[in-house]
């Protein structure tokens, strides 16, 4: 099998910040128990395996260092580079396990930006006993709940729980039960928890709890940043086109820049820049 795997820092000009991804290209896909084994070994929060080599029509699959996930953005965004720097711009289409995202990859100035349209997005309310749970295990109160942005689940290829705080500060102090959030997350099918705050009309600050992929807390989470992005125009809490940039990864000491268009209708649009690590 001829095969490359390489690693990026996604959302980011800086190797020093962003969000790190494995991006693994091969002439077929290793089955599911060896890309577990290699995404475990790169030991970043996500892998993206990509099969054939050539051609703009490709089959993609990520896996966190402990399970597959249905669909990573930041990897996305770091495959998406990797594709134009070895076969140039264009529109790459890549299948993935809930469907086909289309990554469209350019150089501006010597950067190479990639940016991917999210399938259709999905939101419904919260339950309020899910809301409560997960607050509990936070330690944040439900006064501490923006009222303009209601508890939500929301989707654009996985699944994610979005609050949004009322205050920065609220969201700078985040420290969680890991054990206790798993376990929660794992029965309610989320991948992670959209934390948010909102700044101005179109800057978000973000953080993103992951522990079912065995990492406490993500830096840049493109498949969120749509889910989030599907749920403010859908659920009327945005007027359509707009675009929102998410600040993420900051309390981290790893900054990202995640750029989010959002169309009046269909999938998401979310670009940003990938570095070598």
């Amino acid at each position: 099998m001829t095969a490359t795997l390489y690693r990026l820092a996604a959302f980011t000009r800086d190797p020093r910040g962003g969000n790190p991804a494995g991006v693994w290209l091969g002439d077929t896909l290793p089955d599911a128990a060896a890309m577990q084994r290699i995404a475990a070994e790169v030991g970043y929060s996500e892998t993206a395996f990509i099969a054939p080599l050539q051609g703009t029509r490709r089959t993609v699959r990520y896996y966190s260092p402990q399970a597959e996930v249905s669909f990573c953005g930041h990897a996305t965004v770091a495959a998406g580079v990797v594709l134009g720097r070895l076969n140039g711009a264009g529109t790459y289409e890549l299948e993935t396990a809930v469907g086909r995202v289309p990554v469209t990859v350019s150089q501006v100035e010597g950067e190479w930006r990639a940016s991917l349209v999210s399938v259709a997005p999905e939101h419904r309310a919260a339950a309020p006993a899910l809301v409560e749970e997960t607050l509990a295990i936070l330690g944040w109160q439900a006064a501490e709940l923006d009222p303009g942005l209601p508890p939500a689940r929301a989707y654009a290829g996985a699944w994610h729980l979005v609050l949004a705080a009322v205050s920065q500060d609220r969201l700078d102090r985040l420290d969680y039960d890991f054990e206790r959030l798993e376990a929660l997350m794992q029965r309610e099918d989320l991948t992670t928890l959209q934390l948010v705050w909102r700044e101005s009309a179109t800057v978000f600050h973000a953080r993103d709890p992951f522990p079912v992929g065995g990492v406490v807390e993500d830096p840049a989470t493109g498949a969120a940043a749509a889910a989030l992005g599907g749920y403010l125009r859908d659920a009327g809490l945005l007027e359509a086109p707009a675009r929102l940039i998410i600040r993420q990864g900051e309390a981290m000491g790893r900054p990202s820049r995640l750029e989010v268009d959002i169309p009046a209708t269909g999938g998401i649009v979310v670009t940003g820049t990938a570095v070598e690590l």
